[in-house]
């Protein structure tokens, strides 16, 4: 495994996602002692950066990881989110960036993970009820007490992301990102480049579809939460199932599997990106870190690149009310 700098935050250049561990995809939270082996495998591998929130569970995610990272701490860099649970009673999905939650919610995130501190802190979602200016201050207190290293954004838009980095400097921007997800590259990208902020790309694998192993929406569980994405309802999964055909198609000539071409497309995209793709199996976490060795060539990556891009919204219309672009 070969690793990158986030800012000045050094991380492995393909990381892990937690969440699906814990909720969101079928059979999440059927299995922790698989999760827990997954994650024990990832650092056998050389992945270092390793990604939650208190939201996933909510608060099982982090608990999960609190137990698998017993005795390994200093193998990890590990990042965490805020944000997305108000803790003065309006409860989980509420957004909440204000010093006094972010205040409750370190504690909280700091006991559940079983460590005295906190690798990267990202705000979860951006909140328009409290200025990002106060936020990024709240999250700077914090570093100089040592109880977070650095500060992060998720889904953030180039305004705030400026504004946030005026008051304490930003170490990575989370974002979806991927061959079927490229809304970043004509705005936010460059600002990154120029501030010399690092990425961090979530569903990177397209959330499975990538990978070649999603043929049918039968595949879900009732819990799923693709049932209602729109990408994977109707035409837009039939049209979206023949773009990953074509990835698949050039995997086989590459002599890798379809999710390893996805995420080195997405390391071709610049010295300082970190994916996350997120599993809950030891076998396709190999698959993942794996990734890091498969080379494309320039005419590869070109044709990667022209691929139309998805059909189909990436969120449903609750969820991208809260995204900035």
């Amino acid at each position: 495994m070969r690793y990158i700098k986030l800012r000045d935050l050094e991380v492995s250049r393909i990381g892990l996602g937690a969440m699906g561990m814990s909720q969101g995809y079928t059979g999440s939270g059927t299995d922790d002692a698989e999760s827990i082996r997954t994650v024990h495998r990832a650092l056998e591998l050389g992945v270092t950066l390793i990604d939650t929130a208190e939201i996933y569970g909510p608060y099982t995610n982090e608990e999960m990881l609190g137990r698998a990272l017993k005795g390994r701490r200093d193998k990890v860099v590990l990042a965490t989110k805020f944000g997305l649970v108000s803790h003065g009673g309006e409860g989980a999905w509420n957004l909440d960036s204000s010093p006094a939650n972010i205040r409750t919610a370190v504690e909280g995130s700091l006991k559940r993970l079983g460590t005295d501190h906190i690798d990267l802190y990202y705000q979860h979602r951006v909140d328009p009820n409290t200025p990002i200016e106060e936020t990024a201050g709240a999250v700077g207190e914090l570093i100089a007490e040592g109880k977070v290293r650095a500060f992060g954004l998720s889904e953030a838009g180039p305004d705030t992301i400026r504004r946030a980095h005026a008051v304490q400097p930003v170490t990575a921007v989370q974002s979806e990102y991927s061959l079927f997800t490229r809304g970043i590259e004509e705005r936010v990208l460059p600002v990154l480049r120029e501030l010399n902020i690092g990425l961090v790309p979530f569903s990177p694998l397209g959330r499975g579809m990538l990978t070649g192993t999603v043929r049918s929406t039968d595949q879900f569980d009732e819990n799923d939460f693709r049932r209602d994405n729109p990408r994977f309802t109707g035409e837009n999964f039939r049209r979206n199932l023949a773009l990953a055909d074509e990835v698949k198609a050039l995997a086989d000539e590459v002599g890798a599997r379809p999710g390893q071409v996805a995420l080195a497309w997405l390391l071709a995209q610049g010295d300082n990106i970190a994916p996350i793709p997120g599993t809950k199996r030891v076998a396709r976490v190999e698959e993942n870190a794996a990734a890091d060795a498969v080379t494309l060539t320039a005419e590869q990556l070109d044709k990667l690149s022209s691929l139309p891009p998805a059909a189909g919204d990436t969120h449903t219309e609750a969820q991208a009310r809260m995204l900035e672009r």
